[in-house]
């Protein structure tokens, strides 16, 4: 399968998240993510007017569920999302739930293996649970306190082989992955590339080093899509 690239839209504001939208998909950016500050600021207003706005983008909701499964998917597939994201930490009923919200209303579930003990298992764990992705991450309070601690940063790459090769579903690789790292991700076996923080020098203003961000992106997207991955079965 051809790689995608994924944009998380990490803003605290519908205007600057459909400006950046916009900016984006001029760009080569496939997929658009109401990051979990956007719904935690807009909730689902912010994904209705990236709807309305984007009538045929795929639109991914961080919702980070961990109980409340099927109405949580429920009322973001309403409002136009077509993927939804579920924590492999929530107890598996509340998985099931999303998986099942999924299938009534047409939304495709995405399982985040954040702080498994064992993030191989975690994934497997979600994908026999019938998510139809797995998000391989990495969080950000626990990447800064253990560097903050003096150790090794943990990153994503570090598992990244042994997740895809456990699992029979796309993967995607988050947390704290440097741009270079990123567009890399296809090689590994993970097509759903998603780029962020690692474009900003300020994560609130959502700028890059040169201020051309629609530049950039248009580069990081060409470098990605020109990779192949094997297909999925």
């Amino acid at each position: 399968m051809k790689p995608i690239v994924q944009i998380s839209l990490d803003l605290t504001n519908i205007d600057e998240a459909l400006e950046t939208a916009a900016l984006a998909l001029r760009a080569g950016v496939d997929w658009l993510e109401a990051g979990t500050p956007l719904i935690l600021a807009e909730g689902l207003h912010g994904v209705r007017a990236l709807r309305k706005a984007f009538p045929n983008t795929p639109i991914v909701a961080d919702l980070k569920t961990m109980d409340g499964g099927y109405l949580e998917a429920e009322m973001m597939a309403k409002a136009g999302a077509t993927h939804v994201v579920v924590m492999a930490r929530a107890h598996a009923e509340t998985v099931k739930c999303v998986v099942k919200a999924g299938k009534d209303f047409g939304c495709k579930v995405m399982g985040d293996n954040m702080i498994c003990e064992d993030m191989v298992a975690g994934a497997k764990w979600l994908e026999d649970l019938g998510c139809d992705y797995i998000i391989h991450h990495i969080g950000y309070d626990e990447r800064r306190g253990i560097a903050a601690a003096g150790h090794r940063m943990p990153s994503p790459l570090d598992k990244l082989r042994e997740v895809v090769q456990a699992v029979k579903i796309p993967v995607q690789a988050v947390g704290g992955l440097s741009l270079e790292q990123a567009i890399q991700c296809p090689k590994y076996g993970a097509p759903l590339v998603v780029l962020g923080a690692p474009l900003t020098i300020d994560a609130d203003a959502f700028k890059t080093a040169d201020g051309n961000l629609e530049a950039s992106l248009r580069l990081i997207c060409e470098a990605v899509h020109a990779q192949d991955v094997p297909a999925f079965l």
